[in-house]
């Protein structure tokens, strides 16, 4: 069976008018239309395509890249609206369709939208829905506190951000993790910080022990030497600040500047800042 929605890699079994017939070792085939027939080939040539349906909803092959596959998130942009709901430009010549029910927000052209691609199980039809947290479940955990993952936003809250936890869980970045702002659909690494009872999970950006500071000590010293070997930054100074000089948090920050004066690297100027010994 030739799923839909995903890559194949294919015999090129015959050639004929409407273009090249490719079969699996199964048996199963489908058509490479002419406009996507490689310039050179024989028969029995291996090739890797693309499965999806037609306009006329029959499976065919191309070897384009669609911007999202079967059962994975991506943002895509609107390109046309019609009775029946929204079309999103994946990539390929038939755009995907997204139902009015499946619309979080009433879609417009041209709007960029974080959705998930999914086989439509009634009409058996490659579909798209921006409802993304349908699509994530914690009640099986893969992860465990302190890995890294990878994360997409999906919406910002009271508490901080919702994210999308390599395409399976849902977590939440508090705003004190936090120093600059996202957009739905910004794709970043992170960290399992605390799994809850109820496998609510808690994000941080920040790596964790030993690990996080070596590499922040000699991050704070890079920056201090590009700087004369001063910078007014301390204990007091303000989360932002430190943020946006550093790309830190003020507590790996505070971290990072206790091993180097530990190391005897640096001096701390009270309330002024911090300085390379001499």
């Amino acid at each position: 069976m030739l799923n839909l929605g995903e890559y194949h890699n294919l015999i090129i079994d015959r050639d004929t008018p409407p273009g090249l017939f490719l079969k699996n070792e199964d048996g199963d085939e489908v058509l490479l239309p002419n406009k996507y027939k490689p310039e050179t080939f024989e028969i029995g040539d291996d090739i890797r395509v693309f499965v999806y349906l037609d306009h006329d909803e029959r499976p065919v092959a191309t070897t384009l890249e669609p911007k999202v596959k079967l059962d994975e998130f991506a943002t895509l942009v609107c390109a046309d609206v019609s009775d029946y709901g929204a079309f999103l430009d994946w990539g390929l010549e038939k755009h995907l369709f997204v139902p009015f029910a499946e619309q979080a927000y009433k879609m417009e052209v041209g709007g960029s939208y974080l959705i998930f691609c999914y086989l439509d199980e009634e009409s058996q039809r490659l579909v798209a829905s921006s409802k993304v947290n349908h699509f994530v479940d914690n009640s099986i955990l893969t992860v465990k506190e302190f890995d890294e993952v990878d994360l997409i936003v999906t919406n910002k809250t009271e508490l901080g951000y919702n994210m999308i936890i390599n395409d399976i869980h849902l977590g939440l970045l508090y705003h004190d993790e936090v120093f600059e702002n996202y957009q739905t659909g910004d794709r970043l690494k992170g960290y399992i910080k605390k799994i809850r009872k109820d496998n609510k999970i808690d994000l941080t950006l920040s790596k964790f022990g030993y690990k996080s500071i070596e590499p922040n000590a000699q991050k704070v010293y890079d920056i201090l030497k590009k700087n004369s070997g001063f910078l007014p930054y301390h204990d007091k100074s303000e989360p932002n600040q430190i943020y946006n000089t550093f790309k830190m948090s003020k507590k790996a920050f505070k971290k990072a500047i206790g091993s180097l004066y530990k190391d005897k690297q640096i001096e701390i100027l009270k309330d002024k800042g911090i300085k390379l010994k001499s």
